[in-house]
């Protein structure tokens, strides 16, 4: 609400109880997904049969927990697999563009920016389908051209890696953009006086003022790399993701192990989500 308008009592009361529902709306279907993670039951619904830890830690069929599931367990290490490389890059090329952008100007400036906010635009599905296209389409004339099997180039987590990098970039670049603007650059002319070259500067001044910035992006990138649907499936080969085994598993019949992966990764992204605000808090 703006503070300065005139508000009636009619009008406090409409204002927090559109927000108590808000946040009720966001929060209910998280709460059914953690709470039938606990159910005795092979159906994720009701009724309830009782709690368990089963599809935790169940090791006899159908309670097979999430922690004996090897299609699961073995997604999951892919998925991590993915993230490490796709937050790695983005925050690698992310600093490099926050730097580009921010400290120099040069011809075309404005549309390069544009080019690289398109990503944000277009939808994954349309991107994924892109992306496969022009890497077979490479692939084809460099096997004719050589006579060489160019995996790299076909549906796997190489094209998964890249495909995830393409848009999470992006974040990555508005992240650290937005704490390069903020950085007074007489902290580095000071450096250069003192003796230091320009990378030195860089490294010893700017870099550790950027860092809050970049460990937000590398959370925000490995967050987004887990949950990333639509992209990946265009492009995943044998070796399928989190997202993409939970939905193969998901299209022959749902089970509360479904409910205890979403339930362990709630709590991982707020885990990481809580440690990167600490981080920043105190090195402001």
């Amino acid at each position: 609400m703006i503070p300065t308008i005139p508000q009636t009592k009619l009008l406090k009361w409409s204002y927090r109880a559109y927000v108590t529902l808000f946040f009720i709306y966001l929060a209910l279907p998280l709460t059914v997904v953690s709470v039938f993670a606990f159910n005795n039951s092979v159906f994720p619904s009701l009724p309830w049969e009782g709690f368990t830890m089963a599809w935790f830690f169940g090791t006899d069929a159908p309670f097979i927990g999430v922690f004996n599931e090897r299609s699961i367990m073995r997604a999951i290490g892919t998925s991590a697999f993915v993230a490490a490389w796709v937050a790695g890059l983005a925050v690698f090329v992310g600093t490099c563009n926050a730097f580009l952008f921010v400290r120099h100007d040069f011809r075309g400036k404005g549309f390069l920016y544009i080019l690289m906010l398109l990503p944000l635009i277009i939808p994954g599905v349309i991107l994924g389908i892109s992306i496969l296209v022009f890497a077979s389409s490479v692939a084809n004339r460099l096997e004719d051209a050589t006579g060489l099997w160019f995996d790299g180039l076909r549906p796997g987590l190489v094209l998964v890696i890249l495909g995830q990098f393409s848009f999470i970039t992006t974040f990555a670049t508005l992240v650290i953009s937005a704490r390069l603007q903020k950085f007074d650059t007489s902290l580095e002319e000071a450096a250069l006086n003192l003796g230091a070259s320009k990378w030195g500067a860089v490294r010893q001044v700017t870099l550790p003022f950027l860092f809050p910035a970049i460990l937000g992006a590398g959370v925000v990138a490995i967050l987004m790399s887990f949950e990333n649907f639509n992209t990946t499936l265009m492009l995943v080969g044998s070796d399928s993701p989190l997202t993409i085994t939970m939905f193969d598993k998901l299209k022959h019949g749902s089970t509360p192990v479904l409910n205890a992966v979403s339930l362990l990764l709630m709590i991982v992204s707020a885990g990481l989500g809580l440690l990167a605000l600490v981080f920043q808090r105190t090195k402001e």
